[in-house]
């Protein structure tokens, strides 16, 4: 069987260590995600489920245990290590678009990939793609401001998976549309990690999208069930 995407190992977080309002986040937190495979993170408010995500994605850093990438482990590797593989291997949702107001929906999606070294051409010819898959290609010269919620959203998917990654790292990500539009955005979710084999980490509030995913994990109280 071939190495998880994703293997956390031990992590554990604690924010204001050894103050009264000292609070443990995560508590020894075990968890993999395997080549293709999409899994539910549900957790109610606060209990740490984007302090997990980060850690996941190599923006924070834990108190204690692992995080491996890859089959490579990356805990203790220099800033510039750490954001390299965050570059080339991760992709990041979250419940607000954060798309570049000034830049079409096109360029939003470029820009990651001329940041990574890819011709423009190259880049312009992979963001039409994404946008086609996911059903907003007749939209790709439209700012941001011009789109639709769920819109904006499908385009920030495309931007997460501009540079190809090996890991998508989602939280809420259709906890800002209506009901409808969100089961019709986390369709397209769904189709384009699919489509692409990507292994997927989504936090979630609702249990049907949940039960939509290869597999449901429950974050409380600092530990995984």
């Amino acid at each position: 069987m071939s190495d998880p995407v994703l293997a956390l190992s031990g992590i554990t977080k604690t924010y204001n260590a050894g103050l009264p309002g000292q609070v443990d986040v995560l508590r020894g937190i075990d968890l993999t995600v395997g080549a293709g495979e999409v899994v539910a993170l549900v957790a109610p408010s606060g209990a740490g489920k984007s302090t997990l995500l980060h850690i996941a994605g190599l923006l924070d850093t834990p108190d204690a245990g692992t995080v491996t990438l890859g089959g490579e482990n990356l805990t203790g590797q220099s800033d510039r290590k750490r954001t390299l593989a965050r570059r080339a291997d991760v992709g990041f949702i979250y419940q607000f678009h954060h798309l570049l107001p000034e830049f079409t929906a096109l360029e939003n999606i470029s820009l990651p990939q001329l940041s990574a070294g890819t011709a423009r051409a190259a880049a312009d010819a992979r963001a039409r793609q994404l946008l086609t898959r996911v059903g907003v290609d007749h939209r790709a010269n439209h700012r941001p401001a011009e789109l639709s919620g769920g819109e904006q959203q499908r385009v920030a998917f495309c931007r997460a998976l501009a540079n190809a990654p090996k890991l998508l790292l989602a939280d809420e990500p259709t906890g800002n549309l209506d009901p409808a539009t969100s089961d019709q955005v986390f369709e397209a979710l769904m189709t384009l990690v699919r489509d692409t084999g990507l292994s997927a980490l989504i936090a979630t509030h609702n249990l049907d999208l949940a039960a939509r995913m290869d597999r449901t994990v429950r974050l409380d109280a600092g530990h995984l069930t």
